[in-house]
């Protein structure tokens, strides 16, 4: 027997949601049937999309262009539109914004912020910037680098970001291939109450982006006053925001993957893609409306940075929050929902499962009325950690876990706000999205039946295209080859009785122990429940005999050492709650894990450095000496 969820919305709340208003307009009773007209009749989803979200703009005559297989297709190639009139529509004296870092809070309000586009709009323009040009930012999450996104899209030039705490190869790797007109940087950051100094980092950076015409510095002093950010707009304001429309697939921005297996991929994003599947994500799976206030903890070098920033396209007051959300203590974040009323707050799953092994409780010390969705995302969340969420955040509060991608900056399954919420599961594939799970042979399988994450129709956000790719090789390569016109994500999943999906975890770090395919998010679920281990890791170390074993790495909690005892404790409860093939046939204990600057563990990286293959890109690591620290652990020598 199924256990029951732990959240199901009332009748009131279901009438209220943006969600429930679509069950009306495609005469549907339920989300499933929605979402099967969503992908069965995309000309009339779409355009429904259009106008629900409130698009500004003309959409043309066509909804849907078909082509010979899915990567041909375009949406709306006949509209013509401008993310940034999207933005400075909304006006008045409230906050569009809301900064807050460890030094404190500013806030910037809709009025404000369109003086500061137009201005940042101007000064660009000043410098030569064209449509097309690169606009960059190494900059925190705050009102400069959103002001810098805007003012490049206003005059159709291409953004792309990343967070200071990345160094300069990791920068270079990514902004050297784009080659960037106009450079927004900082000189430092603060970060767990401590200053990093990055002036001698940000000069490498400049002098190895040729291209640059101008390096405005944000927050610190320039060699030429004339480069600090207040001096570089202040000379244009009052210049109007230019709204000029332009082709839905006009690019946006450039996204890079983690680069953890080579040189990062250059991902171009077009303004109309996005922006539709923003707005559709937000205003209806997250039910956001216009004045709502939604913080997701992220820097700029995240896909879910871009997304957060969508949020202005519908008047959501968005909470940029930058430094450490632990420091000085775990109330820190859960103290900003309360003092912002905050609506909607996104976290990383691996925060989540931080703030239950410290036992802390945020219903304990805070009020949360605000509150009315917690996402989470970044990793796949456990059954026990919905769970606690319930217990020691909020009993009534919509969990939505949501899983997509940097690839098509959105979700391809994530919250409905009118259905149950059931531990471990994300509740749905998203409206306009036909998701499905594969099998290696590219069989559609049953429920509970494990396989590949794909989408067999076209949908708005695919990329454009990859930078420095003419004949779109490397984007078929990445996308298409598996199955043949059909999207793999890379995921391994299964569908629930209830018609939402379970992540098992990225398909290209499942274990094949025996020929037996095992997903590692299974395997974390069990063990970082146990008493003692604060985190873990798991991975194929190659044998001899041309099979793989399973090496599962854990940091333990102060004072706990890994002895026989531990380790069959661990095995035991791997075997009951996964199966014997799943049981580690290696323990071993280590400092720290390896992970990127967006926090997500290499597993991949990992097994490369161990079984002997060459790990191209460090510099995507926060931490590569636990990297190395795990390459020469005695334990797993040959």
């Amino acid at each position: 027997m199924n256990p029951p969820p732990l959240w199901t919305p009332s009748p009131e709340r279901v009438e209220t949601t943006r969600m429930a208003g679509l069950f009306s307009r495609f005469g549907v009773d339920d989300y499933p049937a929605l979402h099967r007209v969503s992908v069965e009749e995309p000309d009339r989803f779409w355009a429904a999309r259009w106008d629900e979200c409130g698009m500004v703009g003309d959409p043309g005559e066509r909804v849907l262009q078909p082509g010979s297989d899915m990567f041909d297709a375009r949406f709306f190639p006949d509209a013509r539109l401008s993310v940034v009139e999207h933005v400075v529509r909304h006006t008045g004296p409230e906050p569009a914004i809301v900064a807050v870092d460890e030094q404190g809070t500013r806030t910037i309000s809709w009025d404000d912020l369109a003086v500061e586009v137009g201005a940042m709009a101007a000064a660009l323009t000043a410098d030569g910037v064209r449509a097309g040009d690169r606009v960059v930012v190494w900059l925190p999450n705050g009102i400069e680098a959103v002001v810098a996104m805007l003012g490049a899209a206003a005059i159709g030039a291409v953004f792309s970001s990343t967070s200071p705490d990345f160094g300069s190869a990791g920068v270079l790797d990514r902004f050297g291939q784009i080659e960037p007109k106009v450079l927004f940087a900082v000189d430092g950051y603060d970060y767990g109450g401590k200053r990093f100094d990055r002036r001698d980092v940000k000069a490498e950076i400049v002098a190895g982006l040729p291209t640059l015409a101008r390096t405005v510095t944000v927050g610190g002093a320039a060699d030429d006053p004339e480069d600090e950010y207040d001096a570089y707009l202040a000379p244009h304001r009052g210049s109007p925001v230019p709204v000029e429309r332009r082709p839905f697939d006009h690019p946006w921005y450039v996204l890079f993957s983690s680069g953890t297996t080579g040189k990062p991929k250059c991902i171009v994003h077009a303004t109309g893609r996005v922006l539709l599947q923003h707005m559709k994500e937000h205003r209806f799976h997250s039910d956001l409306s216009a004045g709502d206030r939604l913080l997701y903890v992220t820097t700029c070098g995240w896909m879910m940075w871009n997304w957060l920033v969508s949020g202005l396209t519908s008047g959501v007051t968005i909470v940029c929050v930058d430094g450490n959300v632990v420091h000085p203590s775990p109330s820190r974040l859960w103290d900003l929902v309360d003092e912002h009323g905050v609506d909607f707050l996104g976290v990383g799953a691996k925060y989540l499962d931080a703030l239950a092994n410290a036992d802390y409780s945020p219903r304990e010390h805070h009020d949360l009325t605000s509150l009315r969705t917690i996402a989470s995302t970044g990793s796949p969340l456990s059954p026990e950690r919905f769970a606690w969420v319930y217990d020691e955040v909020k009993p009534d509060v919509h969990l939505a876990s949501i899983s997509g991608g940097t690839d098509l900056c959105g979700c391809f399954v994530l919250g409905d706000p009118t259905s149950p919420v059931h531990a471990g599961e994300i509740q749905r594939p998203a409206l306009g999205m036909a998701v499905d799970v594969w099998s290696d042979d590219g069989a559609p399988q049953p429920v509970g039946v494990r396989g590949e994450l794909v989408c067999t129709r076209p949908f708005p956000s695919q990329p454009l295209e990859f930078w420095d790719d003419p004949d779109d090789r490397r984007y078929r390569a990445a996308y298409f080859e598996r199955f043949p016109g059909v999207w793999h994500h890379g995921d391994f999943a299964s569908w629930t009785d209830h018609e939402g999906v379970v992540i098992h975890g990225r398909s290209d770090t499942t274990l094949n122990p025996g020929g037996i395919r095992i997903g590692t998010a299974e395997i974390y679920r069990v063990v970082e429940g146990l008493d003692g281990i604060a985190e873990a890791l798991v991975f194929a170390q190659e044998t001899q005999d041309d099979d793989v074993r399973i090496v599962l790495l854990v940091v333990l909690d102060a004072g706990v050492m890994l002895d026989d005892g531990l380790r069959s404790q661990i095995a035991s409860a791997v075997r009951s709650g996964c199966s014997p093939r799943h049981v580690p046939r290696l323990i071993v204990a280590v400092d720290e894990l390896p992970r990127t600057r967006s926090g997500k563990l290499v597993e991949l990286a990992v097994g490369d450095v161990v079984n002997g293959r060459e790990v191209r890109n460090t510099e995507a690591l926060s931490n590569p000496d636990a990297l190395w620290a795990i390459r020469d652990h005695p334990e797993l020598a040959p």
